[in-house]
């Protein structure tokens, strides 16, 4: 009697288990891109974070990587693996992916477990910080009160975690602070703060007679008679209005997560993307475009990630005195120019300056003259310029994000370079002033820069006079 109790509780056991498993397979079949993505992000972001930025892998993990697994969180595993200077990861022990860190190059996401291309690297630049050795604590109490306000943590269920925060005002740094574990020499992931550089970079080459903003952008994948993407300009690219698809959407899996972890040829993978819209006609933020705009750097300057990385020292970073700042690239040698910096808030800092004087650094010209009105000329009737953010939009948001296009509590003249998860480099023309945020507000509820900013601006002005 309890032996045939016995199997008719196992018969539908056996049928649930085997549902379940069938489930399980169905759920990682669908979301075998991404599990992929998963793994890709935790390498390449853990690889950074140890041999980058010289900070916690675990803690990044936790802070950054957790938050954005959902529901999978547990079952990830990773190996920092020091000596080889690499780190794999996995979802138990399915979808393997290996990020491989190269001196002067940053992390690299390898497919497969052969050689990595340009495994030597490049030496770090080794020269003194222009701003000095010592942390720039503000002696004025509205400067730190404006410091506290972007350090603040109003909301417990959504951290802002501030990393560092950097003021330049008239070329002088007037302010710092920086979270534990983190100080000026920390290179930090800006995300899409990169896209700037990238514009810059672009803006050398014009200068140089390179390029021109208003030529057929050379894709040679796009020459073929007929193709609707021939038209597609240099300026159609930075400004996000080429008609390619708006490509960064919620969730892990969209055309960009797909891009950055799962194609060796970042560019060629955009060039196959066909248009959503006629060239010039409708705004969609665009990692494609970047990525395109990051393949022009390369073809100009030798095709590898060496080449390019050296170039955007001795053209753009070393005349700065910039000397933290990296750009990732992929396995054919193109710079992540969509969103893979890593740089310290102080360069970070310089770079902003370098908008500020209209693209001159030490009395060089770096960029072309005009450079900076026209980064902040609005693009159709979005809050976007050319490779930055503006504050001349302040209604509306930003399509498929709902986020606001611009900070209504600073001057209207304020453009903006933006990343993920609270990376900022402000602008404001008017008052000579950089503020540059870094974080890992991964969870929403926003940053508080905006605030912060404008306490700064104010700190600025002093205290009103009595009457």
């Amino acid at each position: 009697m309890h032996h045939s109790k016995s199997i008719r509780w196992k018969r539908p056991v056996a049928v649930l288990l085997a549902s379940l498993s069938v489930a399980a397979a169905a759920v990682v079949l669908l979301n075998r891109e991404a599990l992929h993505i998963a793994t890709g992000s935790v390498s390449r972001s853990l690889c950074a974070a140890a041999f980058v930025s010289g900070v916690d892998p675990d803690r990044i993990y936790a802070e950054e990587q957790r938050p954005l697994m959902a529901g999978i969180g547990w079952a990830v595993r990773y190996t920092v693996d020091r000596p080889r200077r690499e780190v794999r990861s996995s979802v138990l022990g399915l979808f393997p992916a290996r990020a491989v860190y190269r001196p002067g190059l940053g992390c690299l996401v390898a497919h497969g477990d052969g050689a990595v291309p340009e495994a030597a690297g490049l030496a770090a630049a080794d020269q003194p910080d222009g701003f000095g050795p010592a942390l720039v604590a503000p002696a004025d109490p509205a400067l730190r009160h404006a410091l506290d306000l972007a350090f603040a943590e109003p909301d417990p269920a959504h951290p802002r975690l501030t990393k560092a925060v950097a003021v330049l005002h008239d070329g002088r740094l007037i302010a710092e602070r920086y979270a534990p574990g983190y100080g000026p020499q920390t290179p930090i992931w800006v995300h899409s703060v990169t896209k700037s550089m990238t514009q810059a970079l672009i803006g050398v080459l014009v200068r140089q007679g390179r390029l021109r903003l208003d030529q057929p952008a050379p894709i040679a994948a796009w020459q073929a008679p007929g193709d609707p993407r021939r038209a597609i300009t240099v300026d159609q690219l930075l400004r996000m209005d080429s008609g390619l698809p708006f490509d960064e959407t919620e969730g892990p899996v969209n055309p960009a997560t797909h891009m950055w972890f799962r194609e060796p040829d970042t560019a060629a993978y955009a060039a196959r993307t066909p248009l959503d819209h006629a060239p010039g006609t409708t705004w969609g933020y665009s990692n494609l475009g970047y990525a395109l705009l990051s393949k022009l750097v390369g073809d100009a300057t030798g095709g590898t990630a060496v080449g390019a990385e050296r170039f955007a020292r001795d053209q753009l970073f070393a005349p700065l005195g910039i000397l933290h700042t990296t750009i990732e690239t992929d396995a054919a040698g193109t710079l992540l120019g969509s969103g893979f910096g890593y740089a310290t808030a102080r360069d970070l800092a310089r770079f902003g300056q370098l908008y500020l004087d209209d693209g001159v650094a030490g009395g060089r010209r770096i960029l072309p003259a005009g450079w900076a009105d026209y980064s902040r000329s609005r693009t159709l009737d979005t809050g976007y310029g050319a490779g930055f953010w503006t504050n001349l939009r302040n209604q509306g948001s930003v399509p498929v994000w709902d986020a606001p296009w611009g900070m209504p509590q600073l001057p209207k003249d304020m453009f903006y370079a933006r990343g993920a998860f609270g990376q900022y480099v402000i602008i404001v023309p008017s008052e000579r002033l950089v503020v540059v945020r870094l974080g890992l507000t991964v969870q929403g509820g926003g940053t508080g820069i905006g605030d912060a900013a404008a306490a700064i601006v104010a700190a600025l002005h002093g205290p009103a006079p009595l009457r």
